[in-house]
């Protein structure tokens, strides 16, 4: 068994389609539809003869994985952690709940057990409010109350070309913020929400698309990004289905219905660049 690997993968996110109240109202939910990215943490366990070393992916992993085995009453064999991660912190790619969910899936392949999902949303609302990732569909999902609201399945799916700008958000820091931005604006975002949800239902990426949009302006007067209207002002030069954003991040990015060819990825290359930032491409979504 000595030099035997395991190993659990987490897919992360490029923000979200949708984050705002479930329904209007004086106390609202903060809903989110995570916008999965094809970027991954990975956690790997190497059986050997030592004693496991301390896991190397911070306090919230080492916390799941002591939750995890308190649960099942297990104790760690002689063996090595290892990780990896396509995913940048603090900015709005599900990076800490991805490596919690890997640590997690790691865990249920190590003691060959078969993956509970109730476990892991057991283990997540024990430690931070969470995205959807340990799910491998769309869903709107109340993050704090870690509650799945409804699957929306894996019939979407988009090509995205985003940037990062500068700086990195704290999301506990600012929920008192966006609750009551939330409440203000409770109206505009239901019709947001089901604009959305009408566009999963029905199959429509360009549907999707536009609410995504009109989430991201929504979003622009509590925790704005500088490239928004820049970016909305040439959406239809570059022929993009709508623009998403990390609500509570960083991340911003056009939301494309195919594939990008090599001189849409260059004008994309050189708009972004005269922004002041790099861009990255990325599928999204399943579709």
């Amino acid at each position: 068994m000595t030099g035997c690997t395991v190993s659990g993968v987490c897919h992360g996110t490029l923000g979200e389609l949708y984050q705002g109240p479930l329904r209007a109202g004086p106390d609202p939910d903060i809903a989110v539809v995570s916008f999965p990215v094809d970027r991954h943490s990975w956690v790997h366990f190497t059986h050997g003869t030592d004693p496991p070393n301390p896991l190397p992916l911070g306090e919230k992993s080492a916390t799941a994985a002591r939750l995890f085995l308190e649960h099942f009453g297990l104790t760690l064999p002689p063996g090595r952690w290892s990780a990896h991660s396509d995913l940048r912190m603090g900015v709005g790619m599900a990076s800490s709940t991805a490596d919690i969910v890997a640590t997690l899936r790691c865990l249920f392949r190590l003691f060959t057990l078969p993956y509970d999902a109730d476990v892991v949303l057991g283990v997540l609302a024990a430690i931070e409010r969470a995205d959807s990732v340990f799910l491998d569909e769309f869903a709107l999902y109340l993050s704090g109350r870690h509650r799945v609201v409804r699957r929306l399945g894996t019939d979407i799916g988009f090509h995205t070309a985003y940037i990062t700008e500068p700086g990195t958000v704290d999301t506990a820091a600012v929920t008192s913020l966006l609750l009551a931005h939330y409440r203000r604006h409770g109206e505009e975002y239901e019709r947001c929400l089901t604009d959305l949800l009408k566009g999963f239902a029905s199959g429509d990426p360009a549907a999707v698309a536009r609410a995504a949009t009109a989430s991201a302006a929504l979003s622009q007067s509590v925790l704005p990004k500088a490239s928004f209207d820049s970016m909305l002002a040439h959406q239809e030069r570059f022929g993009a289905d709508g623009v998403f954003v990390a609500h509570t991040g960083c991340l911003i990015g056009y939301l494309f219905p195919g594939r990008l060819d090599a001189d849409l990825k260059s004008e994309l290359s050189a708009f972004f660049h005269s922004l002041g930032h790099q861009c990255s491409f990325a599928p999204g979504g399943y579709g």
